[in-house]
Order: structure tokens, then sequence, then C-alpha cells
């Protein structure tokens, strides 16, 4: 038994967040990476994960590069949105930027073959922000999430460089079968792809070509070539009211 759920819920989310703030020190402490151990010590033992001491040998070295790809995130969110007055607003203020910087460091510990873990971190992010991103999902650098609200990225999703989506964007799957659990389900994203609103991609063949722009709350089940503009054409009326 892994004890009260609830006390080791609120743990993991104290350990994300230490692991969060941690990538934007200018140097990362001793003292920081003991506590920051300890408590991953401690959720370690109480979820009886296996080589859990040979897998934080392995990821705390990588604590360096997974920060220099949030920065790089951080720099496309306040190069890309003209809201964004500065990188301290987007750092503080952007609940994308809090989205992508937990699926970061829970991906990571996803690869070295974590799988609970990971999947309590990403759905504490999930819960604060009301982004869905799985740590096995695979995104490329300076990934731009506006407003984030809504977005779901699946499990095997495939997502290029220099990627950006609006809210409610849904990366996933076509066919909700367990039988297809070790299969690609979700789309490929290629580099230099806009994503609008409600847009939803679904199907583990469908790839969205590099450069291609996919508008807002269009349904695609099929590859759509690079450098392509999908859109939907509404219908919308609008009708003078009588006085």
């Amino acid at each position: 038994m892994i004890g009260n759920p609830l006390k080791l819920k609120k743990k993991v989310e104290d350990f994300t967040l230490s692991l969060f703030y941690i990538l934007f020190e200018e140097e990362q402490t001793r003292d920081d990476l003991f506590e920051i151990h300890c408590d991953y010590q401690e959720i370690v033992a109480r979820l009886k994960i296996e080589n859990a001491a040979e897998i934080w040998e392995q990821f705390y070295p990588k604590l360096p590069s997974i920060a220099e790809m949030v920065k790089k995130d951080a720099q496309a969110i306040h190069e890309n949105d003209p809201a964004a007055q500065s990188l301290q607003e987007v750092c503080f203020a952007y609940p994308g930027l809090f989205a992508i910087g937990v699926y970061r460091i829970s991906h990571v510990l996803y690869q070295l073959g974590l799988r609970l873990l990971p999947r309590i971190m990403s759905e504490y992010a999930h819960s604060a922000t009301g982004t869905d991103i799985h740590p096995g999902a695979q995104i490329g650098a300076s990934f731009f999430i506006d407003h984030a609200t809504g977005t779901v990225i699946g499990e095997t999703t495939i997502i290029g460089n220099n990627v950006m989506i609006y809210q409610g964007v849904t990366l996933g799957a076509f066919r909700v079968d367990k039988s297809l659990s070790q299969t690609k389900r979700h789309p490929t994203i290629e580099d230099n792809v806009v994503i609008y609103a409600n847009a939803t991609i679904l199907g583990g063949n469908t790839v969205i070509g590099k450069g291609s722009t996919i508008g807002a709350n269009v349904w695609i089940t099929e590859s759509v070539a690079p450098n392509s503009f999908v859109y939907h054409k509404p219908e919308t009326k609008i009708v003078k009211k009588k006085p």
C-alpha cells in the first residue's frame, strides 16, 4: 500500500513545483537539489518504484538541459505573443509555460522508465492550467501554447520545433481501444506549424506537414501536405433584431 494517496499527491505536487522553480535559478545549489532528492526518495519509496536511485542519478544531471529547453519555450512565447511584455511576465503569468515546463521534466522521467510519477506530475499541471500533456509525448524546441486552457496532447503525439497552438486544441486518438495501447495513436505535427483554437487532429497516421496553418474549429483525420492552409468555412448569419 502507498498509504494516504492524498498526502502522496500533495508531496508529488510540491516536488513538481520545486523542480519547476529550480529551472529558473541562476545556479542550482547543493541544498536545493538535496531537498528535492529527499522528496523524490520519499515518493518513490511509497510508490515502491524499483531502480529509483539509478533513475535519479541519470535524471538530475539533465536538469540544466531541461532548463535550457524551457527558456527557449519562454522566449518563443515572448516573441510570438503581442501581449507578452517581458520574459518575467511569461514566467510568472503564463499557464502554458508552466504546463510545458512540467511536461519537459516529467517527459525525461518517463523516458528513464518511470510511469506513475510522471503521470501524477502531468495531472497536477493539468489541474492547475487546464492543459493536459501526456509525459510520453515528444515535443521539440520553442513550443508555445497560447492561453493553454482546454489543450490535450496525447501520449504518442510527436511535435516538431517552433510549433504554436492555441487553446482548446486536441491532438488525440481517432479510436479509443485498449488493444491499441502499444501503437502510435496520436498525430505528428512537423516544424513551424500553427494550430488555431479548438482544432481537433486525430490519428496515429495523421501528419501535419511543416509550415502549415490549421484554422480554428477544424476536424482533421488525414495528413496535410507541407505549407498548407486548412480552414473551416463558417455559415454564421447575422440577423438584425426588430426594434
